[in-house]
């Protein structure tokens, strides 16, 4: 049932990028705006938005012209001020005037644009909620930031530090934060007490099981590889095996977002990758895996929260050893054989909790109770 007073919300988030345009705020906005909810989502103009919505979203162009030399300058211009924080910050309110909101929501992965956020919800006197998907902290190296030119490598650990402290400015003064993982909730409540546990997940009418039969026996792994991210066991292992019809399939890209379902479905077992030293990683790709309930094949063990979810909803194996990986490659191509297909018989009851609808519901709450706590 819709809520029986038609909030308003100001959700301001990261700039939206293909292929999954940030489904997380994307899921929460839609479910928002057919529960009753005013919602008007401001961020970055960056690539083109080709995804349906029911709710405004208002691009502001912080980069003019994409030109190499203006990136530089005002790079380099932000790192020195916040200016992008700041200018950002400027555009949204006075984009939204005289407005009223009951509540500031700000998702995001780094610290754009956290500023805005807690600017507004100042002036406003109104709560501020921010939902942080990742911290720079859970990795090593600030390797999330390897895809940047080689020439600001070196400014890695400065770039890191700076943005840390600017984000840590904001999330002890906001009302409530969540993340995505047990580690996240234990990491930040070292600068906000008030933190609440919401997984990632995956869409259920998008992400579930079918009987798919498929060949060649395909390994799947879609998406980038970060710098942290070794494939290498993974590619020993079935050249070893030494099967003609087992493939790896790896995809950086090129899915529509409404395709990657069918792709998964398609696949005979799931590959996730992670990192030992990097913590709390719940990937969204597992969490698709196990929509479709398709074998997952984890390497390596992060001995966390992944591993552990992994073995709590019977999704597949999370292991180091090659020769483990190489048995369950066998079993499940056994099983592909004999059926034409594989079928993971995960936890039903574990599986709904990660819902992007159930968790859409829990923000629902978290959001009302801010709201009903300032009135």
């Amino acid at each position: 049932m819709p809520s029986t007073k038609a909030h308003s919300i100001l959700v301001l988030c990261d700039p939206f990028t293909a292929p999954a345009y940030t489904p997380r705020v994307r899921f929460l906005c839609d479910f928002l705006t057919q529960q009753g909810w005013n919602v008007d989502l401001f961020t970055e103009r960056y690539e083109p938005i080709s995804f349906a919505h029911e709710y405004p979203i208002h691009e502001i162009t912080v980069y003019q012209n994409h030109h190499l030399a203006e990136w530089i300058i005002k790079s380099a211009w932000s790192l020195l001020t916040d200016w992008r924080n700041r200018y950002f910050s400027r555009q949204v309110r006075k984009a939204i005037g005289e407005k009223h909101y009951d509540l500031v929501l700000c998702c995001t992965f780094s610290t754009f644009p956290l500023r805005a956020a807690l600017d507004i919800a100042r002036e406003q006197h109104i709560p501020l909620h921010v939902d942080l998907r990742d911290v720079d902290e859970q990795v090593p190296g600030a390797q999330y930031q390897h895809h940047r030119q080689w020439w600001l490598r070196p400014f890695r650990a400065w770039y890191r530090n700076v943005n840390i402290a600017r984000r840590n400015c904001v999330i002890r003064q906001a009302d409530s934060l969540s993340s995505v993982s047990p580690w996240h909730i234990d990491f930040l409540q070292r600068y906000n007490q008030n933190v609440h546990l919401i997984y990632n997940g995956f869409d259920e009418k998008q992400f579930y099981w079918s009987e798919i039969k498929n060949e060649p026996f395909l390994i799947s792994y879609i998406g980038k590889i970060y710098e942290f991210q070794d494939i290498h066991c993974i590619e020993e292992a079935i050249r070893e095996i030494g099967k003609d019809d087992i493939i790896l399939n790896r995809q950086h890209g090129g899915i529509p977002t409404d395709k990657v379902g069918d792709a998964i479905r398609r696949s005979s077992i799931m590959l996730v990758l992670t990192n030992k030293a990097a913590k709390g990683m719940m990937t969204t790709k597992f969490y698709e895996a196990l929509g479709c309930e398709k074998p997952v094949l984890c390497y390596p063990d992060d001995n966390g929260v992944l591993s552990a979810t992994i073995r709590q909803t019977n999704a597949g194996i999370a292991t180091d050893d090659k020769d483990a990986i190489k048995t369950f490659i066998l079993d499940k191509y056994a099983e592909w054989k004999k059926n034409g297909f594989t079928h993971q018989a995960v936890d039903q009851e574990g599986k709904k909790q990660f819902t992007r609808q159930y968790q859409a519901k829990q923000f629902e709450q978290i959001l009302l109770k801010l709201i009903h706590e300032k009135q």
